[in-house]
């Protein structure tokens, strides 16, 4: 009677399609951390099955504060523009981009934001100062709009303790101009990195190096970019690629994941006014897995 349960189970999750699929993932995590702070609109979720191309979203086009998520960003923009010539591929460079990804170091991504649009932090500007400031540090919004990404801003370093000086003064008297992003946008961007289709392919395969993640091993990252996020949901034998970030009231995750079965996807995930609560991207993540593990599960 057990193994017909199971069966049962398996061929439940193989017959839905991955909107439906992922929308009853939604409902699930919702419902499970609900007693613990998580209400329906506290919650984004992007899934692109890279077999068929399908695409299913939660929430996927609400902009939503990003974290160091948005660092993908950044690492693709530095990426074109060293192509481009545009920007010398130094040494240095890359030990900035390494850091910003690896590491999640805020002081090398002010490097790289800084060396993609001509700007430096310091003092408080004047008010036509500050427009000519901000007109250069749009560039990256400007980039990315020319590529069809909507409902995003990225023109904002990440800092640990908080922008000072003009770097305050540009995300608005109430931060109104504070780096955002969707879901929708953060899985489409994943998935031009893991088909190898962002800039070059080479480029791009740098990209997946950076963004390798051992989560069968002890952690030595001190965000803990595997095992603190989807990372402990993978099963043994997957392959897993990641950038993830936290605030005091967010955790995100973007991952592109090949599981041992042959399935591959991007799949994205956003929380809100939950960032102490460790275990929902895990359990979302852990959900997909099953998902695309179940048989049949190509077929939709």
């Amino acid at each position: 009677m057990r193994l017909i349960l199971l069966c049962c189970a398996a061929a439940t999750l193989a017959a839905e399609t991955l909107d439906v699929a992922v929308q009853r993932i939604a409902g699930q995590t919702v419902e499970k951390f609900q007693p613990k702070g998580l209400a329906k609109d506290k919650l984004a979720m992007t899934v692109i099955d890279l077999r068929t191309g399908k695409q299913a979203s939660y929430r996927g086009n609400v902009p939503i504060y990003p974290a160091s998520v948005v660092k993908l960003f950044y690492l693709v923009a530095a990426h074109q523009q060293m192509e481009a010539s545009k920007l010398a591929d130094t040494p240095e460079l890359r030990r900035a981009l390494h850091d910003m990804i690896v590491d999640s170091s805020n002081d090398a991504t002010g490097m790289i934001v800084d060396s993609l649009t001509g700007t430096t932090g310091g003092p408080e500007l004047p008010q036509a100062e500050l427009a000519a400031w901000l007109e250069k540090r749009n560039w990256m919004n400007r980039y990315f709009a020319g590529l069809g990404y909507e409902s995003i801003n990225v023109n904002q370093k990440t800092f640990a303790e908080g922008p000072y000086g003009r770097e305050r003064q540009g995300r608005g008297p109430q931060f109104e101009n504070n780096n955002r992003l969707t879901t929708d946008a953060t899985a489409r961007l994943m998935q031009t990195i893991a088909t190898r289709k962002a800039v070059t392919a080479a480029r791009s395969e740098q990209m997946m190096t950076l963004l390798h993640r051992e989560f069968a091993v002890p952690a030595t990252d001190p965000d803990d970019q595997a095992h603190g996020f989807s990372g402990s949901a993978m099963p043994a034998g997957a392959g897993y690629w990641a950038k993830a970030g936290w605030t005091s009231t967010t955790r995100h995750d973007a991952t592109y994941v090949e599981l041992p079965g042959g399935a591959h996807y991007v799949a994205v995930i956003f929380t809100l006014d939950n960032a102490k609560e460790a275990g929902i991207i895990p359990f979302a993540a852990g959900k997909l897995a099953a998902y695309f593990s179940a048989p049949d599960v190509l077929l939709h």
